[in-house]
């Protein structure tokens, strides 16, 4: 197992996470602008000198290659700059959103992976009765319907219409459980259905080639019950590509839904991000970009790992069959 994450950390996640590096650096470079520009204000009329000095002391006299390098190696140790409209760190800024998102990320995975997996054990069970058609067509709605809109339709009735829920906002742990519950349950249900509706279709396809091989014809044949068959034999097979789908929708998540967290007023790296980006803050929108990038790129990793609990076949050797 050891050679194995050695081999991906090696060959996946440092390469994704340089070139990932590079793209975001270059992106803010063909932004219209410059920090001057951000801290002093479009239009002010300052000293070619004033400038000169804001210019030497952020290092922008310096070529693009070496501001790269610059930034590159602060980042490596932990140093991602300060923001210029807060002036705070933008490892704080981004640790002090990461709880409100992660809660987010982790309650929504949890919620589809509880509604998703047997929702696609019983479609495939019943294949072609009405309860696999309604499980299916529920599920293609929740693949066709941006999450976007499911927030804008849920805060209309659910909060406006029908006042069961807050509309907007966050209210954390400390200030009481049940009011933080309540106030992620319209993001929840918006952030999981797309994630719920892919699980549940990819374990509904990958338990029916499951149903259908010899092992499961033996397993049968000597006895066993239909439960221990499809749970104690089909199901962890079945559970590879799911591992998949919930890796790559987590990790997805974990770097930030922007709209969810804007039409829900949550304050979390998504929106932070966006507000960066909106006040070309351009510290914070590179620390957050990267970490969003890490996040993703990590989740892979974990994904990887969970492969080989689940397959040992795949980290033979330490390499992927």
């Amino acid at each position: 197992m050891f050679s194995f994450l050695a081999r991906r950390l090696i060959t996946v996640f440092l390469p994704t996470l340089f070139g990932m590096s590079i793209l975001v650096f270059g992106a803010m470079h063909l932004i219209p602008g410059s920090y001057v520009d951000v801290l002093l204000g479009v239009g002010q009329d300052i000293t070619p000198e004033h400038r000169q000095q804001i210019v030497a002391q952020y290092g922008l006299d310096k070529s693009v290659p070496m501001q790269y390098l610059t930034w590159l190696g602060n980042v490596l140790t932990g140093d991602f700059g300060n923001s210029l409209k807060s002036g705070n760190a933008v490892s704080s800024e981004i640790l002090s959103r990461l709880p409100v998102t992660l809660e987010l990320a982790v309650l929504a995975t949890v919620v589809s992976l509880l509604l998703a997996i047997p929702a696609g054990i019983i479609s495939a069970l019943y294949r072609g009765h009405w309860i696999d058609t309604v499980l299916r067509l529920v599920a293609l709605v929740g693949l066709s319907v941006p999450n976007f809109l499911i927030a804008t339709m849920l805060v209309l009735f659910v909060s406006t219409q029908w006042k069961v829920l807050p509309t907007t906002g966050f209210v954390p742990i400390g200030d009481g459980l049940g009011a933080n519950l309540r106030s992620l349950v319209l993001p929840v249900i918006s952030l999981g259905a797309l994630l719920a509706a892919s699980i549940m279709r990819m374990m509904r396809s990958s338990m029916l080639e499951e149903l259908g091989k010899e092992y499961l014809t033996v397993a049968r044949a000597k006895g066993l019950q239909q439960r221990t068959v499809v749970l104690g034999h089909a199901l962890r097979n079945s559970l590879i590509p799911v591992i998949t789908v919930v890796g790559i929708q987590t990790g997805y998540m974990l770097g930030g839904t922007v709209i969810v967290e804007q039409v829900f007023a949550i304050p979390g790296i998504g929106r932070l991000a966006l507000d960066a980006v909106s006040q070309r803050d351009y510290p914070l929108v590179m620390g957050s970009v990267l970490f969003i990038a890490s996040a993703f790129v990590f989740m892979n990793l974990v994904t990887d790992i969970i492969y080989g609990f689940v397959d040992p076949r795949i980290r033979v050797g330490g390499k992927a069959q």
